[in-house]
């Protein structure tokens, strides 16, 4: 039986045929922009390959979020990110998010203080130009094989010991369940355990009133929020323990925001 306190909160988005019609519309005109800014910040993205491994994607960040700010407002959903002082200068950690829409995906890294990487599909590497930049942005993964999801776990590791972040998304996939949060999978507090890093968990807030799940190709301009977290110590704790603990700390914040407590 589903928990009741682990219950999705309700929006009302502009429906109805007006507001699906600008949804639909204002859709495209993101997926415009995107291409035609991602064009214009390529190039000098693919300078951080003449740096060395930390401080290129110091750089490569910085481009990215330059490029991912200015994206953001064309699109009418402007973002204001809070909690950067929970990132205690010199550390590295594992940053977890909630995940409800593909507008998630853009936000997650380039807002994160440092160097860092995503888990991340490898399919989209495919893709001609975009994938150039996806591959440096990410630890690449395929979730239908054992031996890359084995691999991607020891290069995550390695990402941590160069001095970077690691970004995940602990539901895995979209949350298209009426849950506030999709039960968890264990991976990144595995990582974070063996690593002997923190967690640091982030509430994504807006991306689903802007990008509806149960919508198929809309968007509507919505104010967006990144809220990050103090650390969870991974100290002296199982990787399944401290996954539990992330996830009540996580979702009481994320009802708090959406005043459902």
């Amino acid at each position: 039986m589903e928990n009741p306190i682990n219950k999705k909160p309700t929006f009302t988005p502009p429906y109805g045929i007006f507001g699906n019609i600008f949804g639909r519309i204002w859709a495209l005109w993101g997926i415009i922009s995107f291409i035609s800014t991602f064009l214009i910040i390529f190039l000098p993205s693919m300078l951080s390959y003449l740096f060395p491994q930390k401080k290129g994607q110091d750089y490569f960040i910085g481009v990215s979020k330059i490029w991912i700010s200015i994206w953001l407002r064309i699109i009418g959903c402007p973002l204001k990110v809070y909690g950067l002082e929970n990132f205690k200068p010199g550390e590295t950690y594992v940053i977890v998010y909630n995940h409800n829409a593909l507008l998630d995906a853009p936000l997650s890294a380039p807002f994160v203080p440092g160097g860092n990487k995503t888990i991340a599909k490898s399919s989209f590497a495919k893709v001609p130009i975009f994938g150039q930049f996806y591959k440096r942005g990410a630890v690449l993964v395929d979730r239908k094989s054992d031996a890359s999801r084995r691999s991607s776990f020891e290069k995550m590791l390695t990402v941590l010991k160069q001095g970077m972040h690691m970004c995940i998304y602990p539901e895995g996939t979209r949350n298209r369940s009426s849950a506030a949060f999709k039960p968890f999978y264990e991976g990144a507090f595995k990582l974070a355990v063996e690593a002997k890093k923190d967690i640091i968990p982030c509430i994504l807030l807006g991306t689903n009133r802007a990008m509806p799940i149960e919508k198929t190709f809309y968007l509507f301009p919505t104010k967006l929020r990144m809220i990050f977290l103090p650390p969870v110590s991974s100290a002296g704790i199982k990787s399944k323990e401290l996954k539990d603990n992330v996830f009540n700390i996580m979702l009481a914040a994320y009802l708090k925001e959406n005043k459902q407590v």
